[in-house]
């Protein structure tokens, strides 16, 4: 079976892109469509399997300035040629959703989130863009919503990564979609019970605004708690400003599996502040027995279990922040959160589990899209 996977971008690896490293497990000689492929940024992925990229690749400077790119997106996935695939796979939170697939080749989504920056968040994005940015989200996301919507038309099946974003697919595009939760890697993520557990906290993210690591900072700070910091990205200086002359927040860069895990297995939890899609951040924690500390809206809802694997705080704010870390202190020394256990929940979201649900919706939509 020749199977074609769609996917965004491939420009910095998170969880997306485990994602499509997943499906390539499953479908070890499919091709890959994308928008345009940093191979520098991606060293160690990916290689060997076929990658095509979009005309946009050809931009000056394309694999930094893409997200600026996004009124030529639609045509440039629109460009592909995916006539001769038996399967299409799109691996979406954009724009990848809307290729063009014959009529007899079943096209499947997996959506890790409506356009963002289009729908619910657009208020958001614009808040935190420049002027000229938001100058021209007003002009063209009209357009973009309306292709958006069109482009959501196209899948035969959609899959969500959570029931909040199956929430926001039926909101935005009046349709129903499957659930299977995203798998954590437990060959990457896993328990060390040989290790004793110590007196401090870990956030890691990309360090974008909506992951709001700002929170995690300054609810440490202002507590007196060792947080280490772990990731990348453009937020690093402003982070780096909040946390300044602040002996107890150590920032560690973008550390390698090895130290993720080293300190995930020690920390006394894992603190993640963002609404989430599915967030596989606090999954990957929970895999090496870390408790987490969450926001509770979003994905992690689905995942972290109140009083048994973590704690949720309800507001984006400092306060609340505060509040839960002290909350979730207190259960702790009472020995409420068991590190077997936790382990043991997060095996539940496997790897196995969602290849018998995945495989199960593909030959549900062979079946239903076969010419009779």
């Amino acid at each position: 079976m020749k199977v074609a996977i769609v996917h965004e971008w491939l420009t910095t690896y998170g969880g997306s892109e485990t994602f499509v490293e997943l499906w390539l497990r499953m479908y070890p000689q499919a091709d890959i469509y994308t928008l345009v492929y940093d191979k520098k940024n991606m060293k160690g992925h990916f290689e060997g399997v076929k990658i095509y990229t979009s005309k946009l690749q050809k931009f000056p400077f394309a694999t930094k300035i893409y997200t600026k790119l996004l009124k030529f997106m639609p045509r440039a996935f629109e460009s592909f040629d995916l006539t001769g695939y038996d399967l299409v796979l799109c691996s979406s939170s954009s724009c990848a959703k809307g290729v063009i697939v014959p009529p007899h080749v079943p096209q499947i989504a997996y959506v890790h989130s409506p356009m963002r920056y289009a729908w619910d968040l657009f208020f958001d994005y614009k808040k935190r863009s420049s002027k000229l940015t938001g100058f021209f989200m007003d002009r063209w996301m009209t357009q973009i919503r309306i292709w958006d919507w069109i482009s959501a038309q196209r899948p035969d099946a959609l899959v969500a990564n959570s029931k909040y974003i199956a929430r926001r697919i039926k909101k935005f595009w009046n349709r129903d979609a499957s659930v299977i939760y995203s798998p954590v890697n437990v060959r990457r993520f896993y328990p060390d019970f040989l290790k004793t557990k110590e007196d401090f906290y870990v956030a890691f993210s990309r360090f974008v605004s909506y992951k709001r690591m700002d929170l995690a900072i300054s609810a440490c700070k202002e507590l007196g708690k060792k947080l280490y910091v772990i990731g990348g990205g453009p937020e690093e200086k402003n982070l780096r400003e909040l946390a300044k002359n602040c002996d107890n927040i150590v920032f560690l860069g973008k550390a390698p599996d090895e130290i993720l895990r080293d300190h995930l297995q020690r920390a006394k939890a894992m603190i993640f502040c963002a609404e989430e899609d599915f967030g596989l951040a606090p999954l990957e924690a929970m895999a090496c027995s870390c408790p987490v500390i969450a926001f509770g809206r979003g994905g992690a809802c689905e995942t972290v279990v109140e009083g048994k694997t973590g704690t949720f705080f309800d507001r984006q704010e400092t306060e609340s922040l505060k509040n839960a870390i002290l909350r979730f202190e207190e259960n702790y020394e009472k020995g409420i959160y068991k590190a077997e256990e936790i382990a043991e929940y997060a095996k539940t979201f496997s790897e196995e589990r969602f290849r018998k649900e995945f495989e199960e919706i593909v030959e549900e939509t062979k079946e239903k899209i076969k010419i009779k």
